[in-house]
């Protein structure tokens, strides 16, 4: 058990480092081969859409084959997709590049279902501490992605080619993790379309707040991180501490994963997420308090430890609201809704930052951030053995 959880973590190190890789460079590739403006984030975006639509078959695919081959089928995604975004960058074609990023996506959209493969393999009171130590893998790509693009940006001829070939390695070490991961094939009551319909499974209110939460923490979450460059350029801050707060911003997300686990068992899974919500709204008031650096800083780290508490949180109380036999489906439907937020803030933070400013972005969370924890002081009413300490 310990082992496949380490794998799952080590996989999704390399998911993170992947994509974080992209969050450096991609945007300034693009805007190099696209030739405007407007077109400079569209790779990123792609990436984002390939990610959100993958979720669902993704998770169909592996309810009949399993885990191991469905992540090593991912890998394939995500190889093919790095090589063809390097081949983009050579040859200078815009097209193609997006096309590389738009199957990294697809890479993307398989791993999101690292963790609920953790919480599979775990026992029952051990569930939350796994969710916990495979969302740890991205302590590594805090600082592996940014210095990854950093330092192979001029390892071709080409600027950021050796970027983008350097994920063709990263990749296949995630088909090499997913190649020795021991984990059952599904039985038989997985692969059956039996149990409860899905519109049954989702009225429950666990799952309503589990999905409600996920979507808006990680919503909130990449709404501000992806418009913060652009603010804190926009007030003048030099490159070099946009890329300091960024990174603390990543730690932030992906350290407490070595003891959110703890805090939920001793807690409670709904007191976790609600602190969790407590965190996001601090990040805001910071924002509102002022631009410096030092904001700046303290608000991205808040941002990142409140999206790890929600994150975690809500996963751990999804995974009591179905059965085997409806894993799939409802894991699906939450991923998809989760990451269609994400993909629509990728969209719209940066022409609502460009158009409205730093000040209005922030406040237009707050609704969502007041939803959440509705959603989550309804849960306790209603099911409070769902929230218990487990």
């Amino acid at each position: 058990m310990k082992r496949n959880i380490m794998l799952l973590s080590l996989s999704q190190a390399a998911l993170i480092t992947g994509t974080s890789t992209l969050l450096a460079s991609s945007a300034i590739v693009g805007l190099a081969l696209a030739g405007h403006k407007s077109l400079a984030t569209m790779p990123l975006a792609l990436l984002f859409l390939a990610q959100m639509v993958t979720t669902i078959p993704a998770s169909l695919y592996m309810a009949r084959v399993g885990r191991r081959l469905g992540f090593m089928t991912s890998a394939l995604f995500g190889l093919t997709g790095a090589a063809v975004a390097t081949g983009g960058v050579i040859k200078a074609d815009f097209s193609i590049f997006c096309l590389g990023t738009t199957l990294i996506g697809m890479f993307n959209g398989f791993g999101q279902y690292y963790r609920f493969t953790a919480a599979e393999v775990a026992p029952e009171d051990y569930r939350s501490r796994a969710i916990s130590y495979v969302l740890a893998g991205g302590v590594i790509a805090a600082f592996a992605g940014p210095n990854l693009a950093n330092w192979s940006r001029h390892l071709l001829s080409t600027e950021f080619a050796g970027s983008y070939a350097c994920l063709i390695g990263l990749y296949l070490l995630a088909f090499g993790f997913a190649s020795i991961l021991q984990i059952p094939k599904p039985a038989v009551v997985s692969r059956s379309p039996g149990g409860r319909a899905l519109s049954v499974i989702a009225r429950q209110p666990a799952y309503l707040a589990a999905v409600t939460s996920a979507m808006v923490g990680y919503g909130v979450m990449n709404f501000i991180m992806i418009a913060t460059p652009l603010a804190m350029h926009g007030y003048a801050h030099a490159f070099s501490d946009t890329a300091f707060v960024i990174q603390w911003h990543i730690l932030g997300m992906f350290i407490p994963s070595f003891f959110t686990g703890h805090l939920i068992r001793r807690f409670g899974t709904a007191n976790i997420m609600l602190a969790g919500i407590l965190l996001l709204g601090m990040c805001v008031l910071i924002n509102f308090a002022g631009t410096s650096v030092t904001h700046f800083w303290s608000a991205l780290v808040l941002l990142g430890l409140g999206w790890n508490f929600l994150f975690v949180g809500a996963t751990t109380l999804l995974t009591g609201t179905y059965s085997p036999d409806e894993k799939a489906k409802a894991q699906a439907l939450n991923d998809f809704i989760v990451f269609g937020t994400v993909t629509i803030t990728s969209f719209s933070s940066g022409a609502v930052q460009h158009a409205l400013g730093w000040q209005t972005l922030n406040m237009a969370v707050i609704p969502f951030l007041v939803l959440v924890g509705i959603a989550n002081l309804w849960l306790r009413s209603k099911s409070p053995e769902k929230v218990s300490n487990k």
